[in-house]
């Protein structure tokens, strides 16, 4: 017996307050979304100076864009004067600047406060002092993030520490130049459930056997219960009969010129915390951005990515598409099952993790030190 009184085999999860007392999702937002590296665009959905995205991180809303010299540029979406939130759509574009529509401050792309109605009668306010509040923002794998902390901690231990924990080193990942790849599909699922369900479902494969039959005959392995995720460096292999990474297991489109022999015919999984999900394929690569939006809804980005001239002649990708949109959707319905059942008494102290479950307990570990509540012993 463990000292909570478990048998060996079984360690205890959070407990169920943790996925639904608004409390504690304040805190989350507070000291896990808008502290740490949070991803938030494409880059290529930037590809013009002044266009423009807005994203909730957290409490806040971002404005992210490009700015005159092609660099990104991370805004809070507040105009400085009175706090009109300056771009209420989720995307768009503009020439040179943008125009609080309220009372016309106007910011340029820099975030520099260019113009306002009177602004030369106050030669005391400051161009730069009083123009939009900078967030750090970064470029990696063809993704914009950004980090609303004033003091933000490593990108390179964060992020890049994350894949590098995973596959054993950077090249790994840098072999499929993901930000080379162009967007072929992308849909937007609005679960449910809580973001930490979201998380505990992507890092296990116990379920798998039970809700993911297609999966399962791509990936034979994944009917033991052991998630790849478990292993360094280690990618599930394709079963023998099977072509592509598609949902009937037929032939692919091209394959990523970068991938290496070893990487061929295997699919990886990665998590960077708090919110991406990265799989890998000889031919695409699958990348999730949640959003949460409250202790029970989490709305959920996925990218399919292929290579470009895969997109541009318009090659048939709906069966790889197909594959991992019924994987989502079975994780989705999955994770929406257990969260009314957060509330209930009989989950009032958690649930329990098997064996092949129990590297979950790191990331529960992780919440509680992020959040800075007692881990059961």
């Amino acid at each position: 017996m463990t000292p909570t009184g478990l048998p060996d085999s079984l360690i205890a999860t959070l407990p169920g307050s943790h996925y639904t007392d608004p409390g504690i999702f304040a805190q989350e937002q507070e000291r896990i979304f808008e502290a740490m590296w949070f991803c938030v665009a494409r880059s290529s959905e930037l590809a013009a100076p002044g266009a423009f995205r807005t994203v909730d991180v957290g409490r806040e809303s971002i404005l992210v864009t490009r700015s005159r010299d092609h660099a990104v540029r991370a805004f809070f979406n507040v105009c400085r004067h009175r706090g009109a939130r300056l771009r209420t759509e989720e995307s768009g574009e503009v020439r040179r600047a943008f125009q609080c529509p309220y009372h016309a401050w106007t910011y340029d792309l820099d975030g520099r406060l260019v113009a306002a109605p009177n602004l030369t009668k106050m030669p005391d306010v400051g161009r730069t002092e009083y123009g939009l509040v900078a967030v750090h923002v970064r470029e990696w794998l063809g993704y914009v993030w950004v980090c609303l902390a004033e003091d933000p901690p490593s990108f390179e231990e964060q992020v890049v520490g994350e894949v590098v924990t995973r596959l054993g080193d950077v090249e790994s990942i840098e072999r499929y130049g993901i930000e080379r790849l162009k967007v072929g599909r992308r849909i937007v699922y609005d679960v449910r459930a809580n973001w930490k369900l979201i998380v505990e479902n992507f890092m296990e494969c116990y379920h798998c056997a039970t809700i993911h039959p297609e999966l399962t005959e791509v990936l034979p392995e994944f009917a033991d219960g052991y998630a790849a995720q478990y292993y360094v460096g280690h990618g599930a292999e394709f079963g023998a009969d099977i072509q592509g990474f598609t949902v009937d297991g037929s032939a692919g489109v091209d394959r990523i010129p970068g991938v290496s022999e070893a990487q061929d015919r295997r699919y990886y999984a990665i998590t960077i915390k708090p919110q991406v999900f990265v799989n890998l394929v000889p031919d695409h690569v699958v990348f999730h951005r949640m959003y949460p939006v409250a202790v029970d809804r989490t709305v959920v980005e996925c990218d399919w990515l292929y290579l470009e001239e895969v997109v541009a002649a318009g090659k048939d990708v709906s069966r790889s598409v197909e594959l991992f949109d019924r994987v989502n959707r079975q994780d989705f319905e999955a994770c929406e099952r257990c969260q009314p059942a957060m509330a209930s008494r009989l989950y009032a102290k958690g649930g329990v993790l098997v064996p092949s479950e129990h590297h979950i307990g790191g990331f529960h570990a992780w919440v509680h030190e992020r959040l800075g509540t007692a881990q059961p012993r």
